[in-house]
C-alpha cells in the first residue's frame, strides 16, 4: 500500500502536497523540497486521504465561465475541423483538451487566440467576442504555441525581456518574474546562452516563460511539454500546477494522458471536431470504469490517443 500512496503523492503538485499536510495537521517548513514532502506524507496518509484531497480540488469547476464557445464551426475548404463545438471553461480552472492529431484541439486554440476566425458560431473570453474584441482579449491572455517561437539570436533572458517590454511591464517586474521562472524551470544556468543552441525541451520551457511573463488571466498552453525528457516534463508539470494557486485559467492541450490526469480540474475529450465527453479525471474514470484516462479515451473513441502521431 505504501508504494501506491507514494505513486499518488508523486503525481501531486508541491502546493497540493502542502495542502494535504495541512489537512492532516502536519506542520512542514516552506523550504522543504517536494521529495521530502512525499517521504513524510507517505508515512502519514492513506489512499483515501489523497483521493479526498484530489476530489475536493478537481471535481467541481471553479468560478463562473470565462471562456464560452457556442456552435463553433471551422472549415478548411472541404475539411470540417470543428463541428458545432459547445464548451465552457471556468475561471480559475485548469482545463485540458484531449484528442488525437487532427481532432480540432489546435484549431480551437487558434480561434480563441485570434490566429484564425471561425466559419460559424461564437466564442468569447471574459465576455469579449474573439471576432470583434481581440484587442481587449490580448491584454488578458498568454499563449504558448505548439511550435516553439523564439528569437534564436537572443538568450533566454533577452527573449523574455522582449515580450515583457511589449506588454509594457516595468524593468523591475520583468527582472523578478524572469529570474523566478528561470529558477523554477531549471534554466538559470543556460539563460545567458543564445536560444539557437537550445534543445527542443529547453525551447518549450522558454516559450512557456514568454507566454506567462505578462501574468495573464488566461493561459493557452498548446502541447507545452513536447520534446522534453521525463525529468524536465515532471518539473514543468510542477510549474504548471503551481499556477493554479494564482487563480489563472489554463487551457492545456496534450497527447500525454498522464499530464492531463495529474494537472487537470476537468478534461474535455475532442474527436473529429466534436466534444464527445467532459468531466474531472476521477468522474470520467468512474463513469467508464477505467483505470486511467487513456482507457477512457479508448472506450469512447475506439482509438488510443497517440494513434496518428
Amino acid at each position: 500500500m505504501t508504494s501506491v500512496v507514494n505513486d499518488l503523492l508523486t503525481k501531486m503538485t508541491k502546493k497540493e502536497l502542502f495542502d494535504l499536510a495541512s489537512k492532516k495537521g502536519i506542520n512542514v517548513p516552506d523550504e522543504w523540497s517536494k521529495q521530502l514532502l512525499i517521504e513524510l506524507l507517505s508515512l502519514n496518509v492513506s489512499v483515501n486521504d489523497i483521493k479526498k484531497k484530489m476530489t475536493s480540488t478537481s471535481i467541481k469547476p471553479k468560478g463562473s465561465p470565462i471562456i464560452t464557445t457556442q456552435n463553433l464551426v471551422k472549415k478548411f475548404d472541404d475539411i470540417l475541423a470543428l463541428d458545432k463545438l459547445n464548451l465552457e471553461v471556468m475561471e480559475g480552472e485548469l482545463f485540458s483538451l484531449l484528442g488525437p492529431n487532427g481532432a480540432g484541439k489546435t484549431t480551437t486554440i487558434n480561434i480563441l487566440t485570434g490566429i484564425i476566425k471561425p466559419t460559424n458560431g461564437t466564442a468569447t473570453i471574459a465576455g469579449f467576442d474573439v471576432t470583434k474584441n481581440m484587442h481587449e482579449i490580448k491584454k488578458l491572455i498568454g499563449v504558448c504555441p505548439q511550435e516553439a517561437a523564439v528569437f534564436q539570436f537572443l538568450n533566454a533572458k533577452e527573449n523574455i525581456e522582449v515580450i515583457g517590454s511589449l506588454h509594457s511591464l516595468s524593468k523591475k517586474e520583468i527582472k523578478k518574474r524572469t529570474n523566478d521562472f528561470l529558477e523554477l524551470l531549471g534554466l538559470t544556468e543556460a539563460s545567458k546562452r543564445k536560444a539557437g543552441g537550445y534543445s527542443g525541451g529547453m525551447l518549450r520551457k522558454l516559450n512557456l516563460m514568454m507566454a506567462l511573463i505578462n501574468d495573464p488571466k488566461v493561459a493557452f498552453l498548446d502541447e507545452p511539454t513536447v520534446g522534453m525528457d521525463a525529468r524536465s516534463r515532471r518539473n514543468t508539470w510542477e510549474f504548471i500546477g503551481s499556477l493554479k494557486g494564482e487563480n489563472k485559467t489554463i487551457i492545456l492541450t496534450t497527447h500525454y494522458i498522464e499530464e492531463a490526469e495529474v494537472l487537470s480540474d476537468r478534461v474535455g475529450i475532442i474527436d473529429s471536431g466534436k466534444l464527445v465527453e467532459i468531466g474531472s479525471p476521477e468522474e470520467l474514470k468512474n463513469k467508464y470504469n477505467a483505470k486511467n484516462l487513456e482507457q477512457v479515451f479508448l472506450n469512447i473513441t475506439g482509438r488510443r490517443i497517440t494513434e496518428g502521431l
